[in-house]
């Protein structure tokens, strides 16, 4: 009988376990895509957010038209704002930022917003969760202090925005009943907030593009974002919240990994360091009572 009930199991992990990394290493490719993209300029930030969300909107309406034609799309034009900020935010970052640690800081920015608002709310804060974002703020402060490998302050300052941003765009889509079809809609509704970089290009250089990085805006727009999103929202069906938010606790080191293999990107103490501080409080923050 435990026998029986110990396969059971298995193949219930089997399952989501699969779809979980393609959804996480997804994630981790966005910046691993638009660093490769901006750091030699092969496109500029703004063309590359333009390629993304046009292409990941895209996609997600061809894939919810042929798994129901006659579904419509839903979110919000807040929705559609706060992916917007969050997308050109984040390629704006990345311009001087190092894939793993732009990812840490996005991903610690998402947590304490997730955090904070859950405190602004009223909601019940163990001491065990305050000790767990305090230390992730901390390691956070060790990674921006003054020093040779310190990344550059306006950079890391943007990617935490991008963060707050991508924070509030989950919390505007938490609980939704069609989590695919809102998705669809603030696609469709970040493209028309493009027009308020229109006086960057103007005043600037203007676009910049070049097969190569339409090529890496492609795969950030399709791969990372359309199809990481869909393969991600059928994973969160089967698992808990903290198991989501436990597991999304490994895309920096991923896109660590991914910038050394791919980008050649150096992996300093001070970034190690503060990986572990980061993630290592967070993970006890979400950790479930015992």
């Amino acid at each position: 009988m435990s026998t029986g009930t110990t396969t059971l199991t298995d193949r219930k992990t089997s399952a989501w376990l699969w779809p979980a990394l393609f959804s996480l290493v997804a994630f981790a490719a966005n910046s691993v895509f638009c660093r490769l993209a901006l750091k030699d300029g092969a496109i500029d930030p703004v063309s590359f957010t333009a390629v993304r969300l046009a292409s990941g909107a895209l996609f997600l309406l061809l894939l919810i038209r042929l798994r129901s034609p006659v579904h419509t799309m839903g979110g919000s034009w807040w929705g559609g704002l706060a992916l917007f900020l969050y997308a050109f935010l984040f390629s704006a970052a990345y311009l001087q930022l190092g894939a793993g640690v732009g990812a840490l800081l996005l991903f610690g920015a998402v947590q304490i917003t997730m955090f904070g608002f859950a405190w602004y709310r009223g909601e019940h804060i163990t001491v065990r969760m305050l000790l767990g974002m305090l230390i992730a703020f901390t390691g956070l402060l060790v990674l921006l202090l003054p020093g040779v490998s310190a990344p550059p302050l306006a950079s890391a300052l943007l990617m935490a925005l991008s963060g707050v941003a991508w924070g509030v765009y989950t919390l505007l889509g938490k609980g939704s009943p069609r989590p695919l079809a809102d998705t669809v809609g603030n696609f469709a509704r970040s493209l028309p907030c493009l027009v308020l970089l229109l006086p960057m290009l103007l005043l600037g250089a203007g676009p910049h593009l070049t097969p190569l990085g339409l090529l890496y805006a492609l795969g950030s727009g399709v791969l990372a974002s359309g199809a990481g999103y869909a393969v991600w929202y059928g994973v969160v069906r089967q698992i808990s919240a903290q198991q989501a938010a436990t597991l999304q606790l490994s895309v920096p080191l991923i896109a660590a990994l991914g910038g050394v293999a791919l980008i050649g990107e150096p992996v300093s103490l001070r970034l190690l360091i503060a990986c572990v501080v980061v993630l290592g409080g967070i993970a006890l923050a979400l950790a479930p009572r015992r």
